[in-house]
Parts: structure tokens; C-alpha cells; sequence
């Protein structure tokens, strides 16, 4: 019975036909323009929501979309129409949230927020239920609604102004209207998750520019965005898989504008995550691509500042790198040496954990091929001032696998931290480093006593040959001042040259030569 009264109504209505049926209906019609929302009541006992079908707009969707797709009034409820067209109420609830709110006012009337909001609300429980069916016009007006709300330019208040790296002590700044931009964040991830989505369609509409731009969200000083942002790409990467190239070079770019030549964005740490789980999803053996990102993109991150920020989230990608090809870890512990801090130390105690994390991991054969740049780092380390360096570091001690690699390399490794040891011994002011220092000198000691002591010894004759070298420069510079001294300047006129020639390749000799 419905579907023959729907089949009787007219397609279309002129604009004169509608005058003269609302004014003919005039004592059964009754509208609110106040608010947007209207209401029929017809004797007939036939439901108003029928009368209210139209045309989709050609200025939403393409001519090619459209065919066959009609629109109901979006002020509706999803109870209060036919199944049949729950489809078209969905597509105008859609339409009707393109409409963007400006919060930054609060003396501007809340009444188009308030629905906006309402609706917004509706569609979340309507992807959530099931109900929803994303065929290509719906897909369309998805994206296009996602897009109107959430694409937008920060402006320059939004961005951090500070200079001393020290961002993760501020204050994170909330958007004002995240209220409806989180239904919208909801609506887009139930979209990207929905079971029945067709990748085909969806890909057409969540193309390469749709992701660009999602990506420059990333930069929102919001932390609730941000971590929406990451849920969603993350799905979008393993919904549409003929963007996943796309996305790992898009997000190589944002990495490398950063460390070459921003050093601000707020989303690394976020973009990392997601990255820590595509990686632990690579097949081996690693494809080139992969290894690059590796080497022109996460080894750099550890330069900026403001790496304490992501440090956690750059370390567990490294760590995934080594588990997935361990030959790797000869070329990250390079990076790191590369890339060592030398004035901040507690980046140089983010530096120390990482390395341990990596050494863990690291075989034999790539050991060999570090070991002596990286001891040497270690030597310096051991003698920090800084406690909390030297402390740190003289714990690396207490990995089995770090204390396996230096026993069955013994005789490269201790003559080069021996010297840092005693140094510590003598002059450190911290006592609870001077206790770790003694510690590793007994352990070292129970590992190989004749290497210690022929350690020591030759430290001993290094120290003599290096206070000799001294006296002897002493005793120059003495001679240079008597030489020096021997003719004032002031009482000859003659131009007085003092020479100093290098002697037997140990010392210098000084004199003085007139010329004329």
C-alpha cells in the first residue's frame, strides 16, 4: 500500500504547485522557521515524510553520483522515516553538517551548534548500529563532510613560540570547538572501519590529497585530536592498501621538513607510534625503500632538541628495525655516535638507554665492526661530571649480553676504558660513582688480572711520557721568554725576529736573528 502512494506522488513539484499546496493546506500546515525544524500533520492519515522527497542538488554530488538518489529532509529522525529511505536521510544529515560553526564567538546563538551537534550525534549511532549502507554517494558526501569540518589552517597563535626546547613543559592549548570535532572524528573512523565498505569506492573519495591534508592535522596543538588522527590513519593504512606507499613517503617528508629545517610540529611522536606498528609489520628481508626511511629519516629525528618529546616512540622503531634485519644495528649505533650529545645531558641519558636497548640486540659480528668509536664515546661518558650520565652509564655494565660482548673483546676494550676508570677513581666528586667505578674495577680484575695490570702499567708510562712532554714545553717557553728578553726592543732600532724551529721532532728551540 505504501509503495503505491509513493508511486502516485509527483517526482517533482513546481515552484507554483508548492504555493498553492501550502496555501490549500494551510490550516493543516505548521512550521517553526525559527530553529529549522518543521513538522506536517496531514488529514489524510498519509505520513508527512513522503511528501518531502526531492531532487539531490547537483552542487553535492557529480551528475554520474546522482542518478537515482533522492534526499530527505534532514530534520528528521531515522525512527520516523522507512527504511527505504534511512539511505537518503543519511546523505542529508551528511549535507546538512557541511555547514561550519564558528565557536570562536560565544556571543553568537548557539541554535545552528546545537543542531548541528544534535545531528552529528545521530549519525554516530547510525554508522555505530550498523545501519548505514556506504555506497558510492554516500561515501562522497562522507568525505566531503569530513573534509569542510576538519581541514583547516592553524593560525600562528596555535604554534609554539618556544625556543628552548623545553615544549613538553607547557600547557597544551584545547580547541574550542573539539566537541563537534570529535563526533566528526568518531563519524570518519567508524566510515574508514565499517565492515562492508567497499576499498574500491572508498579510495576514489580517500585519495592522495584527502590523506596530504589529513596529515597536516597532525600539526594540531590539540592532543585529543592528535591521538583521533592517529587511530585513523592507522586504519586507513591497513583498509586501503594502495595508499600505503603514499602514506610512508608523505610522512618521510613531514620528518624530514622537521629535522632540516622546522624542528617544530607537535605530531612526531604521534606519527611515530603509528609507524612503530606498520614496521613491526614489514616482511623480511627488508625491502631498500625500508631501510631508507631507517637511515635518512629516524636516525636523524635523534638531532632536533626537542627529541625527549618522541624519544620513546623513535627508540621502539629503531628496536623494530634491529629485530627485523640485525645487521642493521652496526649502522644505527654509527647514527647515534653521529648524532651524540655533548652539552645536554639529559639527552645524553635518552642516548645511553637507547644504546643499551640496541646493544641488546646486537650480534657478535656487528659488535666487532663499533666497538672501538663506541667505547671511546663510553670512556667519555664514565667521566662525565654530569652524576646522572656517569651513573647511567657505568650501569650499562650490569646487561649480561653488554658484558658478554666486552669479555670475549677484552683485550680491544679495556685499554680504552681502564684510563676513564682510574681518572674516576682519582678525581670524580661523587660518591656514589666512585662506588660503581670500584665495582667495575673488581669485575675487570676477575675477568682477566694480567690484562688489568699490563693496563695499568702502560697507563703509568703514558702518564710519565705525557709529564715529561710537559716539563720539556715548560722548559721552552722558559728559554723563549729569557731569548726574548736578552735585547730590549725599545733600545734598537733594528727589527728583532724571534724564531722557533722544531728539535729532533721532541722539543722546540728558540733564538733570537737581527735583520737589518
Amino acid at each position: 500500500m505504501l509503495k503505491q502512494i509513493l508511486i502516485k506522488l509527483p517526482r517533482k513539484l513546481q515552484k507554483s504547485d508548492l504555493l498553492d499546496s501550502s496555501g490549500s493546506d494551510s490550516g493543516n500546515h505548521t512550521s517553526n522557521s525559527g530553529n529549522g525544524v518543521q513538522c506536517t500533520n496531514i488529514g489524510n492519515g498519509i505520513s508527512s515524510r513522503l511528501s518531502v522527497v526531492k531532487r539531490v542538488s547537483s552542487a553535492v554530488f557529480p551528475a554520474s553520483i546522482m542518478v537515482g538518489v533522492e534526499a530527505v529532509e534532514p530534520y528528521l529522525s531515522f525512527t520516523d522515516v522507512s527504511i527505504l529511505q534511512k539511505q537518503s536521510l543519511f546523505i542529508s544529515k551528511l549535507n546538512l553538517c557541511c555547514e561550519v560553526s564558528d565557536f570562536s564567538d560565544p556571543d553568537k546563538t548557539s541554535a545552528e551548534q546545537d543542531l548541528k551537534h544534535q545531528t552529528l550525534i545521530e549519525l554516530v549511532d547510525f554508522v555505530s548500529t550498523g545501519s548505514a549502507k556506504f555506497n558510492e554517494p554516500a561515501i562522497a558526501a562522507m568525505c566531503k563532510m569530513c573534509a569542510v569540518n576538519l581541514f583547516r589552517v592553524f593560525p600562528p597563535k596555535y604554534r609554539s613560540n618556544s625556543i628552548s626546547g623545553e615544549v613538553e613543559d607547557e600547557e597544551p592549548m584545547f580547541d574550542p570547538s573539539w566537541s563537534n570535532l570529535q563526533l566528526v572524528y568518531d563519524l570518519l573512523l567508524g566510515f574508514i572501519t565499517y565492515s562492508s565498505l567497499d576499498a574500491k569506492v572508498a579510495k576514489k573519495y580517500v585519495d592522495h590529497s584527502f590523506i596530504s591534508r589529513l596529515l597536516d592535522l597532525f600539526d594540531s596543538e590539540d592532543p585529543r585530536e592528535r591521538d583521533c588522527l592517529k587511530t585513523i590513519l592507522h586504519r586507513i593504512y591497513g583498509k586501503l592498501m594502495v595508499h600505503r606507499p603514499f602514506v610512508r613517503k608523505a610522512v618521510s617528508n613531514i620528518i624530514y621538513r622537521f629535522v632540516f629545517e622546522t624542528e617544530r610540529h607537535n605530531g612526531i611522536a604521534e606519527l611515530l607510534e603509528i609507524f612503530g606498528s606498520i614496521i613491526s609489520g614489514f616482511a623480511v628481508p627488508l625491502k631498500e625503500e625500508h631501510k631508507m626511511f631507517l637511515w635518512k629519516a629516524l636516525i636523524p629525528l635523534h638531532k632536533p632538541k626537542l627529541v625527549g618529546v618522541y624519544h620513546q616512540q623513535l627508540t621502539f622503531c629503531v628496536v623494530q628495525f634491529i629485530d627485523k634485519d640485525p645487521k642493521l644495528a652496526d649502522s644505527v649505533i654509527k647514527g647515534l655516535l653521529k648524532y651524540w650529545p655533548v652539552t645536554n645531558s639529559q639527552k645524553e641519558l635518552m642516548f645511553i638507554s637507547e644504546l643499551e636497548e640496541v646493544l641488546e640486540m646486537t650480534s657478535m659480528a656487528e659488535f666487532l665492526r663499533i666497538m672501538v668509536p663506541l667505547f671511546r664515546r663510553i670512556a667519555f661518558c664514565l667521566n662525565s661530571s654530569h652524576y646522572q650520565v656517569a651513573e647511567r652509564t657505568h650501569l650499562l655494565w650490569n646487561n649480561e649480553h653488554i658484558l658478554n660482548l666486552v669479555t670475549h673483546n677484552r683485550q680491544v676494550i679495556f685499554p680504552l676504558i681502564f684510563p676513564a676508570l682510574e681518572r674516576n677513581s682519582e678525581n670524580h666528586w661523587n660518591q656514589a660513582v666512585l662506588n660503581l667505578t670500584q665495582s667495575i674495577k673488581k669485575m675487570l680484575c676477575e675477568m682477566d688480572e694480567e690484562l688489568v695490570l699490563a693496563c695499568r702499567q702502560k697507563m703509568e708510562e703514558e702518564n710519565s711520557q705525557s709529564s715529561e712532554a710537559t716539563e720539556k714545553r715548560k722548559l721552552i717557553w722558559e728559554r723563549l721568554e729569557t731569548a726574548a728578553n736578552v735585547i730590549p726592543p725599545a733600545a734598537c732600532p733594528d727589527l728583532y725576529v724571534i724564531t722557533i724551529k722544531r728539535f729532533r721532532g721532541t722539543g722546540f728551540q728558540a733564538y733570537v736573528s737581527a735583520t737589518p
